[in-house]
């Protein structure tokens, strides 16, 4: 049997090695969390909020890494890894192979949402009371 090294009541550490080990060991539905994206200055506005769980299709802007500057709808998200993959974005290998490029939530900023469910543009819909 293994035990669980998730803490719940864990709260902030100043140690990187502990922040990296919260991250690893945390659960899925925190994981979903972990991955939100910052919005545009725009959207920002529109919504009144900073950040937002990205959903595929939605379009985002590259602002760290070699892909700079680059726009692209993300294609696939991988909460276990924290990873988000936009279509056209891909890694060259010496021997001539494309890998589709990963890259972590916080090099990610959202340029337009893709409001196909209801349920997503409902809650964007509701204004918080203060602000």
């Amino acid at each position: 049997m293994s035990s669980n090294r998730f803490s719940t009541s864990w709260k902030r550490s100043t140690q990187q090695r502990k922040q990296h080990l919260y991250r690893y060991n945390a659960p899925l539905h925190l994981r979903q969390k972990l991955t939100s994206v910052h919005l545009s200055p725009e959207l920002r506005k529109k919504y009144v909020r900073r950040s937002l769980s990205p959903r595929k299709g939605d379009k985002v802007k590259i602002l760290r890494g070699k892909f700079a500057k680059r726009e692209g709808k993300i294609e696939r998200i991988l909460l276990k890894r924290e990873r988000i993959y936009i279509t056209g974005m891909e890694n060259i290998k010496k021997d001539g192979t494309k890998l589709p490029a990963a890259f972590p939530p916080s090099h990610l900023m959202l340029i337009e949402l893709d409001l196909n469910d209801k349920y997503r543009k409902q809650k964007l819909e509701k204004r918080p009371l203060t602000k």
